[in-house]
């Protein structure tokens, strides 16, 4: 049973995965049973859907507005109560072998008098639980991302200048996010508009990143600052 899984799972597009050889019978059938039921709840999403080629595994309590406006590639897995709110000028694309796990938000419109940018995801990507994707300006995220629990994107920043006018009722700022191929985010940290992270950065766990930083840098702390290099040993002070 185990040989044929793995097979069906490689042919679904996860190159090299093995399931657990200590998983018993009794595990891989419970799991089965609900992963049958996702693949039924994803078959009804992807009638509304922009475009969607193959299977799509919707967990339960999910909350998916403008369904229109969303493409996704093959095997895209989304969990339990996951809210996606695609309402934005170019959408939300997500490539294949895509998860985005239980309580994550993604929400590309606020109000409706100034609508997101669009949000891009490439293949190959872990979103963890209760993550949180604000889409004001475009989000950019690579292929081959992971990111921890409780990672937080937001690409808006009100205007604050004016001590006249109430900052509600003041310009908002929309550069826009990006963060490049091959990038690991540590579990609640928090990246603000205007960040490009460059391809095989590491985020430490609770970093709030203000600012952008080169291929291959370790960085963390509040504000986050670069720690080393990947290859290089020596902790930068």
């Amino acid at each position: 049973m185990k040989k044929i899984i793995n097979r069906i799972i490689r042919g679904l597009g996860k190159k090299g995965y093995s399931i657990d050889d200590s998983l018993g019978s009794k595990d891989i059938i419970i799991i089965l049973w609900a992963k049958f039921w996702c693949a039924v709840r994803g078959f009804f999403l992807k009638i509304w859907l922009k475009k969607s080629v193959g299977i799509l595994f919707l967990g339960k309590g999910c909350k998916i507005k403008h369904a229109h406006k969303i493409s996704m590639g093959r095997t895209v897995t989304i969990g339990d109560y996951v809210e996606i709110n695609a309402l934005s000028k170019n959408g939300v694309n997500i490539g294949s072998n895509v998860t985005i796990l239980k309580n994550t938000i993604i929400e590309c419109t606020g109000v409706i008098k100034e609508i997101g940018e669009g949000l891009t995801i490439g293949n190959n990507v872990g979103i963890s639980q209760n993550c949180f994707i604000q889409v004001r300006g475009n989000v950019d995220i690579g292929s081959n991302v992971m990111f921890g629990p409780y990672v937080s994107i937001f690409s808006e920043n009100h205007g604050y200048h004016d001590t006249d006018t109430p900052m509600i009722e003041q310009k908002t700022a929309r550069i826009g996010v990006k963060l490049n191929d091959d990038i690991w985010v540590g579990s609640g940290a928090k990246i603000l508009d205007g960040v490009i992270l460059g391809k095989g950065c590491i985020v430490a766990a609770g970093a709030v990143v203000t600012k952008s930083f080169p291929d291959y840098s370790i960085i963390g702390g509040v504000p986050a600052k670069l720690l080393s290099t990947r290859g290089d040993t020596k902790i930068i002070e």
